[in-house]
């Protein structure tokens, strides 16, 4: 995924930023907060992650499936996009 390298190091700090809501989670837990506080923690966490997967999905849709549209031909060694697109959804909604 080509489109990964060249924001890599956007991609890099939205994680680090999950990683240190995670750990906050944690440290709520540990530190037996009260139930609205995990869950103000857990849902932005969520948010956090619903919008990495926003970005990285765009960037999939318009590089392999819009491109390989214009272009005529699929990524080599990434089989169908659309398929992989549509397990991407279905996971998503597991």
């Amino acid at each position: 995924m080509g489109h990964t390298i060249k924001d890599k190091q956007k991609l890099l700090n939205r994680v680090r930023r999950i990683r240190g809501q995670v750990d906050a989670i944690e440290r709520a837990l540990e530190e037996e907060k009260g139930c609205m506080d995990v869950l103000q923690q857990i849902t932005s966490c969520r948010g956090a992650m619903n919008g990495l997967l926003a970005v990285v999905l765009e960037d999939h849709i318009r590089t392999h499936l819009v491109d390989a549209e214009h272009g005529g031909h699929e990524h080599e060694g990434h089989g169908d996009a659309r398929e992989q697109l549509i397990d991407v959804v279905k996971s998503y909604f597991k």
